[in-house]
């Protein structure tokens, strides 16, 4: 069998077909669950910019954390900034300890840009909750300077 016959018209190299890369399967991915700092962002996110209530947190945080949202959620310190809903831009979180996360996410309003930082611990039901939440470096609390 001659080259000639492999090659496409009009091609004068002499390198015959290689063979083809397994093409990719056009399936869709399957979904990968979020991470549970990636679960609290959205949810801090959407009370504290006033699209859901406080109570919707209750049972996924610990210690002071529901008080300081309470405190917190009237005044919707993540409130729309010129008619732009918050969007979550960024969120990591770290593991220090077994059972601990800190994270930190920013924030995306109309061209304004917040930062948020919250830490989750888990249960011995193994359930994650929120004990901690700061936002713009001053902690989310009644006390907080500038905040009534």
């Amino acid at each position: 069998m001659s080259t000639d016959r492999t090659r496409p018209a009009g091609r004068r190299d002499q390198r015959g077909p290689r063979s083809v890369p397994p093409q990719r399967s056009r399936q869709p991915l399957p979904h990968r669950p979020q991470r549970p700092h990636q679960w609290f962002a959205e949810r801090l996110l959407a009370v504290l910019s006033g699209q859901r209530p406080v109570h919707w947190m209750l049972g996924h945080t610990v210690g002071e954390a529901y008080d300081q949202l309470a405190e917190l959620a009237p005044s919707t310190p993540l409130g729309a900034a010129r008619g732009s809903r918050p969007v979550l831009r960024h969120c990591r979180g770290a593991q220090p300890v077994t059972g601990v996360v800190e994270a930190f996410a920013s924030i995306v309003a109309g061209d304004r840009v917040r930062a948020m930082a919250f830490r989750l611990e888990q249960g011995s039901d193994q359930r994650w909750r929120c004990a901690a939440v700061e936002l713009g470096g001053e902690r989310l609390t009644a006390a907080a300077p500038g905040r009534r």
